[in-house]
């Protein structure tokens, strides 16, 4: 049986927000119209930031990537190191394929890197410079031609750590400007910024709308939301621990979910409690209390089959396994944007360092797509070949028939036309190819 120590008093819903929609099919459609000097009169509204250009000239990206101290620029190449292997030997994975289905037949795929990409790195509360390892480089290692990168300023000024991380990942083009402006003018191009083929990067609800709004028009990587987190815990581990992994996530912000799925009443309850001592002493409690007021659940499982049911059925963005047996739900789940298996790995190694990507879906988007990696930035493209007369003529006959039932005479008379010429056969115009008789 299923219950709930503690309920969530609201949802997320996963819709958007009507003002917010509006307000920015306002802006975007500014930055459409008025280009560059739009762009710079919202620069100047929203971060108070005032340029004749945004993008950064070569001398502050040095100056950016000189300001880091010898630790924080190892640690960056650290945490780039992780996150290049991973996405190669993703890459590695993909194969190009050709096979012959029949004889004179030849069908493949090759995975074509998108040309042109923009990745946005957000930093408003928090400078959240790990997004430029996540997009910049991941779509380098993808092999894209083009990538360029925008991050607001901070406090006012260039952000030069995150400026730094795009530089170190290999961004082509830098600017400093942020919000929907930077959205519409990396989508829509400007007299200045030549438009991109796909945006990528996480944003807050304002830039998750302008790409929304603009998909289609251009490429995204994935509709994101507010940070989600579930932990499933037995009494394998502590209220602690659980407590501890769940605020670490609930801080992004006053709307991010915080589920505990558990099998121990115990561990729930000691979970609530350690939740209300942390809250006294985490710098960031003013959000996290928040979030786990209005967004935390505990959800207590008599069974493991319960606690798989529940997870798949929350379809968290971050999942985190403490259990006696983590495999378990590597094996058994289906919905999730990223597993972290064992008390010894943490949401927070994935959002920083590790390898894998943080970039993940939210608001139950698990359900139907996984995070962003080196493949979104792929394109897999197939093609077709002929190399035979006698193949030309059979395909040909099985596509007029095929046609013709569907009532497609122009289609019938593409085929058709070859059985002519290649299968020397006289087919009336427009009619089905009759088959060929052993």
């Amino acid at each position: 049986m299923i219950r709930h120590i503690k309920t969530a008093k609201a949802s997320n819903g996963g819709g958007s927000d009507a003002a917010v929609t509006k307000a920015v099919e306002t802006l975007l459609a500014k930055v459409e119209s008025g280009g560059d000097k739009a762009v710079r009169e919202l620069s100047v509204q929203f971060d108070k930031f005032d340029r004749e250009s945004y993008r950064l000239s070569k001398e502050e990206i040095s100056t950016a990537v000189n300001s880091l101290t010898k630790q924080e620029r190892e640690d960056l190449d650290f945490a780039q190191d992780q996150i290049r292997r991973f996405a190669q030997a993703q890459k590695d994975s993909l194969k190009d394929l050709e096979i012959e289905t029949i004889p004179g037949v030849v069908l493949g795929h090759r995975n074509v890197p998108v040309q042109n990409v923009g990745c946005y790195v957000p930093g408003g509360k928090y400078p959240l410079l790990a997004s430029a390892h996540m997009t910049v480089l991941t779509a380098r290692v993808a092999g894209c031609e083009r990538v360029i990168t925008c991050a607001p300023p901070f406090k006012g000024q260039i952000s030069n750590k995150i400026v730094a991380a795009q530089a170190l990942a290999g961004a082509d083009e830098i600017y400093s400007l942020g919000g929907v402006q930077a959205i519409a003018a990396m989508a829509y191009g400007t007299e200045t910024i030549q438009p991109v083929d796909m945006l990528a990067g996480p944003g807050n609800a304002y830039v998750a709308e302008a790409k929304r709004l603009l998909f289609g028009k251009v490429g995204i990587d994935l509709f994101a939301g507010p940070t989600e987190t579930l932990v499933i815990a037995d009494d394998s581990v502590d209220g602690e621990i659980v407590a501890t992994d769940l605020l670490g996530q609930a801080e992004h912000g006053a709307n991010s979910p915080a589920v505990l799925i558990t099998n121990s009443e115990k561990l729930a309850r000691d979970t609530l409690s350690e939740i209300d001592r942390l809250l006294k002493i985490l710098p960031t409690s003013a959000i996290a209390s928040q979030a786990w007021a209005e967004f935390g659940e505990i959800i207590l499982c008599d069974t493991l089959e319960e606690m798989v049911a529940e997870a798949d059925r929350v379809a968290s963005e971050h999942v985190q396994v403490m259990t006696g047996d983590p495999d378990y739900f590597l094996k058994n789940m289906t919905n999730y944007g990223a597993l972290f298996l064992g008390a010894r790995t943490n949401v927070a190694f994935g959002d920083k360092v590790i390898g894998t990507n943080h970039t993940l879906p939210t608001n139950k988007a698990a359900r139907y797509t996984g995070g962003l990696w080196v493949g979104k930035f792929l394109k897999t493209c197939t093609y077709q070949r002929i190399e035979t007369d006698e193949a030309s003529a059979l395909i040909g006959g099985y596509t007029s028939r095929l046609c013709i039932m569907e009532g497609f005479a122009g289609h019938a008379e593409q085929a058709n036309l070859r059985v002519r010429r290649y299968g020397g056969r006289n087919i009336p115009y427009a009619e089905a190819a009759a088959p060929v008789k052993a």
